[in-house]
């Protein structure tokens, strides 16, 4: 009986740390994500028509906006590639991210909004 208890004791423990952890990754939820919005009017217009739908729904596969440890290691990869990646699309991102008329410096601009590096 005694032994349950210290194993609880430990599980709690690991639970709690595994907790924080996820806080301290620059992990971010859904709802939080739908809240953020681009301090530049024209980027976070630009946002909202063709980066909002995919950018803040998990269930898409497109990492969310804000969410700094999913877009670490793609920042990793360096800006030229990720420009490109939206201009040629990759994985589920359709060629130009939905942005038609956007230039380069839109999608550099997008892309440091949504990493939360802005």
């Amino acid at each position: 009986m005694k032994c349950s208890g210290y194993l609880l004791l430990a599980l709690s423990a690991v639970l709690c740390g595994c907790g924080e952890q996820s806080q301290d990754s620059g992990s971010i939820t859904e709802a939080a994500s739908r809240q953020m919005s681009a301090r530049d009017p024209a980027i976070a217009a630009i946002y909202d028509r063709s980066c909002r739908s995919c950018h803040t729904i998990a269930a898409t596969g497109a990492p969310l906006t804000g969410d700094r440890a999913a877009w670490a290691p793609r920042l990793d990869k360096g800006m030229p590639t990720l420009v490109d990646n939206v201009i040629n699309g990759f994985g589920g991102m359709p060629p130009l991210g939905l942005c038609m008329d956007c230039d380069a410096d839109q999608f550099e601009a997008l892309i440091l909004f949504m990493a939360a590096a802005e």
